[in-house]
């Protein structure tokens, strides 16, 4: 037997050449040989006819020691990694995979990129916990459940002030519908972007929020709503009951994912999209958020909803916006027909549609003009803004200069006034004071 150079071969791949040797020399059958090793009659003839012809390199893989057919180009690597280092020193492998292919036509695989990144320690690999999660099957249509959140952040860095995020995302698909960002997350903000996308899509089954004051009331109910029956509510939901949306507040933040997890994607990719782009300004990023990255986010994360049935529905005539959409204060006309609000006075008017008396309960509309008006029964009553209600300070009459205030004595009656002549007589004769 002719002796062959030294050779590395695996245990499997043994086992494989003593059953061939044993097929040669004719003391197994094909078969029988198949069924030892896991392979069919036409693989056996196969490896006995490599080993009749290279010996035992044929039970080798010819592929063994040579250079793979998609290896990366030398160098390649090596350049992509100056980039990151140079542009995308904070950019994960995926994303910063996508930015190589778009702005510099370097084509690497996500794999490749994360090994050489981190073997070059510009990337740390994260565990990731397992966390037991009760699965919620998604809707089945657009419309059907919407999850809003909003989510402070340093969006331009050190570019610009830090503002807020403003997302509707819809739960079938996991498409952003409408995002805005803004300066503050209040109940008018809310109200002003809710109100942009109801113009544009209708009215949703369902806003999907979490606990925050503006959708819920966190405090006890006061005496007055227990002997009433009713459960206090905030100004965001009123409104959302007025249009016939319901609104579903999360017991945890997993519960609404999609919105949650969003943010975790947006504070990476959007903060790097905005810093490419030289974004410095609010308008900027709007117009960067509307025009370029939601359509881009929604290529790529949405998904087909299981009923392609859109569950919006239309504002109707009898849903006034500028109304339904507003702070409601209520307060109490006085006895000269005027309201308090805001350390200003609003005198109503005389000759209303309806009949106006002091002590009624009016209701003070904030809108998001920021204008304001009275409400009372459904009707709007008309009235004009004092910056001061009239006050006439107490006087007292025939007041003396205050220096002969100070520098006077209580005055002591003589002993002949008449507080001093006591009738004791009259009174012992009529047996009031004993004797």
């Amino acid at each position: 037997m002719q002796v062959e150079g030294l050779l590395t071969m695996s245990m499997n791949e043994a086992d494989r050449l003593k059953v061939i040797h044993e097929v040669l020399q004719g003391k197994l059958k094909q078969g029988l040989a198949g069924q030892q090793l896991g392979l069919c009659r036409r693989q056996i003839i196969r490896l006995c006819k490599q080993v009749r012809q290279k010996g035992h390199k044929g039970i080798i893989h010819g592929l063994r020691g040579q250079l793979s057919n998609n290896q990366l180009e030398p160098g390649l690597l090596d350049k992509a990694l100056r980039l990151i280092k140079a542009k995308y020193w904070d950019f994960g492998p995926t994303f910063a995979s996508e930015k190589l292919l778009k702005l510099h036509g370097i084509n690497i695989s996500i794999g490749a990129l994360r090994t050489g990144m981190i073997q070059d320690g510009i990337w740390k690999p994260r565990k990731h916990k397992a966390k037991h999660r009760a699965w919620r099957q998604r809707r089945d249509c657009v419309g059907m459940l919407v999850q809003l959140d909003g989510s402070d952040h340093a969006w331009l860095e050190d570019r610009g002030p830090k503002f807020v995020l403003i997302v509707y995302i819809d739960d079938a698909t996991s498409r952003i519908l409408y995002a805005e960002f803004v300066h503050v997350e209040d109940t008018l903000t809310l109200m002003r972007t809710t109100r942009n996308y109801l113009l544009r899509y209708g009215r949703p089954i369902a806003y999907y929020v979490d606990k925050d004051s503006i959708y819920k009331i966190n405090r006890q109910t006061t005496i007055e709503e227990e002997l009433r029956d009713v459960d206090p509510i905030t100004q965001f939901t009123r409104a959302m009951g007025e249009l016939n949306i319901e609104v579903i507040a999360a017991d945890s933040p997993q519960a609404k994912g999609r919105v949650e997890r969003g943010f975790g994607t947006h504070q990476d990719r959007l903060v790097k999209e905005l810093r490419l782009a030289g974004i410095c300004t609010m308008a900027a990023a709007n117009k960067f958020l509307w025009e370029i990255y939601i359509p881009d986010h929604n290529r790529r994360c949405a998904v087909d909803p299981a009923n392609h049935t859109d569950a919006h529905r239309p504002l109707l005539k009898s849903h006034r916006l500028e109304e339904i959409l507003s702070l409601r204060t209520e307060r109490t006309i006085f006895n000269d027909f005027t309201i308090r609000f805001q350390n200003k006075f609003f005198q109503v008017l005389s000759g209303q549609t309806v009949r106006v008396r002091p002590k009624d309960k009016v209701l003070v509309e904030i809108r998001l003009d920021g204008s304001k008006h009275l409400r009372f029964k459904d009707q709007y009553l008309n009235f004009k803004t004092i910056e001061k209600r009239p006050y006439k300070p107490y006087c007292v009459a025939n007041k003396a200069p205050a220096a002969a205030a100070i520098s006077s004595k209580p005055y002591k009656p003589p002993k002949d006034h008449p507080w001093r002549q006591t009738a004791i007589k009259p009174r012992l004769a009529s047996g009031l004071v004993a004797a």
